[in-house]
């Protein structure tokens, strides 16, 4: 049947940033598709939430409380996993993240910053799991979660525009150079109706943006979810190196961040 190769049962999934948003909505789909989740942030309360789903569909839920900024962190979350479950299939490197600023209100260390939160936690921790998956399950999959920020000029973005083109485009190296034992791909995503797209932006804000994307509307940690565990099993075992929007078509930003003029 064509939508078992749709299924990734039994296979060992590390995803970061899973305490809510994109991050619980893809531990929730591969969880769903039959993986057992290792469940990484720095918050366990929203850990411990995005667990009971995973346990709810009978897979089981490891909860590693994870700073990725800590490199010992990240090897820990490592060790536990293979403690725990004895192999890694599936990497999800979605923790990242920044705030728009404008260019000469960056600072060299934000800019620092903002590329180690996105670019190099990322690199770290696929460099770690990498030989595991090998060893242990024969090879493995890796998914980044990239931004339409990194491939659509906007004000305002010059640090996580830049940092998010960076890790679309290590996306692109990793796959051909890992291949053909372990996958890796991303995903550009534009707006997302996660709890901070709700909670902290203006309505004007949120309409303006629905207005301007051509179908109309926002996506949904779901919808993320669903096109990760598309690039994690066997469907998509002829994709490496590719970088895939899911953004509702935009074409050009939505909003306008103002910036002070010269």
């Amino acid at each position: 049947m064509i939508l078992d190769l749709f299924k990734v049962t039994d296979q060992v999934a590390v995803v970061t940033g899973a305490g809510r948003g994109v991050g619980a909505g893809i531990a929730k789909a591969l969880a769903e598709g039959g993986a057992d989740v290792v469940l990484a942030a720095r918050s366990v309360d929203q850990l411990e939430q995005t667990a009971e789903h995973v346990r709810s569909v009978g897979r089981r839920a490891l909860v590693v409380q994870t700073d990725v900024m800590q490199r010992d962190q990240l090897e820990h979350l490592v060790a536990a996993t293979l403690e725990e479950f004895g192999r890694i299939d599936i990497l999800v490197n979605n923790a990242g993240g920044w705030l728009p600023t404008e260019a000469l209100h960056t600072s060299e260390a934000a800019f620092n910053e903002a590329f180690h939160f996105n670019v190099m936690t990322a690199f770290l921790l696929s460099r770690m799991c990498v030989p595991h998956m090998v060893e242990t399950a024969g090879g493995g999959c890796i998914i980044n979660i990239s931004s339409r920020a990194g491939s659509m000029v906007q004000q305002g973005f010059v640090a996580y525009g830049t940092v998010k083109a960076a890790l679309s485009f290590m996306t692109r190296q990793m796959g051909y150079e890992w291949a053909p034992k372990v996958r890796v791909n991303a995903i550009e995503l534009g707006a997302v109706g996660t709890e901070a797209f709700e909670t902290w932006l203006s309505e004007d804000f949120k309409r303006e943006n629905a207005e301007n994307t051509p179908l109309k509307r926002v996506g949904t940690p779901q919808e993320a979810g669903a096109l990760a565990l598309y690039l994690a099993s066997p469907a998509a075992a002829y994709m490496t190196g590719k970088v895939i929007g899911l953004d509702g078509g935009v074409e050009h930003p939505t909003s306008v961040i103002p910036v002070t003029p010269l």
